[in-house]
């Protein structure tokens, strides 16, 4: 019970500790757990929601709404991911797949959390205004928001970890050069040492240090067109994907079905449902 709490709250982490997020990330300190605590607190947040998605059915569609729409997530990492890391390869980025899987976690974890954030605002609709093209709308709308948020924190996330590979460590002595001591209090540096250095540095070591950080530099990738490229792919599959695991809400005018024939797309129906509205 009490690790189903840390799961639960592992949300509010992300949310107040976010250089500690990615500082973990990065250094990939207990990232299997991390990764886990993710994954069980999308799933329930996500079970939440889509029962109350399902809820303005029956309550069949209810319980398959709240195993379908973590399925939806799921199905949707799955067959995303693997883009997602190869494009970070091609684009000279040191992400390993633990990295890059904990990075979108960050992201559907932000997003089914705010999704059970509009829940009473759904709920609300739902018992005030029984509309089905307006609730199928609003959901649009809901998971939309969300996902955007969620990209957004990926896209921080992604910045920050380049942010922390590009620092230079502390080169090895060289042979026959003194080691780099820590600087004194009130020592000044000479002109032309770098920061942090004093005049135990020798002229070689400066150098080192001087070609490392400019090697650092110039392999810090950019990677936020990369992301944009990769949420829209993401934002593609998982529409269309949520179209063929469809009904999620329900039409009040025909019976309980668990999976509907596929026909059509996403996108068709969305402009179909706003022009009949």
């Amino acid at each position: 019970m009490r690790k189903l709490a840390s799961d639960l709250l592992v949300i509010e982490r992300i949310l107040r500790d976010r250089a500690g997020l990615w500082q973990q990330i990065h250094d990939q300190r207990g990232l299997p757990a991390l990764i886990v605590q993710m994954l069980t607190s999308s799933v329930l947040a996500l079970a939440c929601y889509g029962a109350v998605l399902g809820a303005s059915h029956s309550g069949l569609q209810s319980i398959s709404s709240a195993v379908k729409l973590p399925l939806l997530f799921l199905i949707t990492i799955a067959i995303c991911l693997p883009t997602l890391y190869l494009f970070n390869l091609v684009f000279g980025a040191r992400l390993s797949p633990s990295q890059a899987l904990a990075l979108v976690l960050v992201t559907v974890t932000v997003t089914s959390a705010l999704c059970v954030a509009f829940t009473p605002i759904s709920l609300f609709f739902l018992i005030t205004a029984p509309s089905y093209s307006f609730y199928k709308l609003l959901t649009v709308a809901i998971l939309a928001v969300s996902a955007l948020v969620g990209l957004r924190f990926m896209v921080a996330g992604t910045k920050e970890l380049e942010r922390l590979s590009s620092r230079s460590p502390i080169p090895p002595a060289l042979p026959g050069v003194p080691a780099r001591q820590p600087a004194r209090v009130g020592a000044e540096n000479q002109p032309g040492d770098p920061v942090g250095t004093n005049e135990h540095a020798g002229p070689g070591e400066v150098a080192t240090m001087n070609g490392q950080a400019q090697a650092a530099e110039e392999r810090k990738p950019t990677n936020t067109p990369l992301l944009r490229v990769w949420g829209l792919v993401f934002a593609l599959v998982g529409t269309q994907l949520s179209w063929t695991l469809r009904p999620f809400v329900g039409s009040p005018e025909e019976p309980f079905q668990l999976f509907r024939a596929i026909n059509g797309n996403f996108y068709v129906d969305l402009i179909r449902t706003v022009l009949s509205w």
